[in-house]
């Protein structure tokens, strides 16, 4: 059943977030006033290595208050491409820039809501080219064995949307089997 949107108002505008009130009409032809929330892309880089393990950082969310592991993700610009978003967060936030990177898998997490789209990208051969000029992301990165991701998601360890598609992917990815195995169990 398809809704239809006969006008949009703002209620609120900043650059990161826009509140939207939506007149739409319902299949049982209702029409309500239903609010969104219109927010910028997202671009997410999952560096994996050669040893299977893939690059996190520890992070501090002060509006949820939680700490969990994170992969590199950010906003994509006016003028870039989503591919592009992901490998320039990788290097600003770790001081990794990606080899080859491939799409891992596209989401839209709470659609129902906000019309935000997050790309998770697959980035192998990353290359450590100094330290990360973003200074307010993180202050510990690491390099987690794939084989220890479901333990971390079942500890609440890992808990962004974001990332949790990003490495849940990874451990479906054909290029990573033997973890997917695990991912299953």
């Amino acid at each position: 059943m398809r809704w239809t949107v006969h006008g949009e108002r703002s209620l609120h505008d900043t650059p990161w977030v826009r509140v939207r009130s939506l007149d739409v009409e319902q299949p049982d032809g209702t029409r309500t006033d239903y609010h969104v929330v219109r927010l910028r892309d997202v671009a997410v880089a999952a560096a994996v290595d050669d040893r299977q393990r893939v690059l996190m950082m520890w992070r501090h969310r002060f509006v949820t208050d939680t700490w969990a592991w994170e992969l590199p993700m950010g906003l994509v610009e006016d003028d870039e491409t989503p591919q592009t978003a992901a490998a320039r967060e990788l290097e600003e936030e770790t001081g990794w820039r990606p080899g080859t990177m491939r799409e891992l898998i596209y989401a839209q997490p709470a659609a129902g809501i906000t019309d935000s789209q997050h790309f998770v990208f697959r980035a192998d051969g990353a290359r450590r080219i100094g330290e990360p000029t973003e200074r307010n992301e993180s202050d510990r990165l690491e390099w987690i064995p794939l084989g220890d991701l479901r333990a971390m998601i079942a500890r609440r360890d890992i808990v962004s949307s974001a990332t949790l598609v990003g490495v849940m992917a990874l451990l479906l990815d054909p290029e990573g089997s033997q973890h997917a195995t695990r991912w299953r169990r």
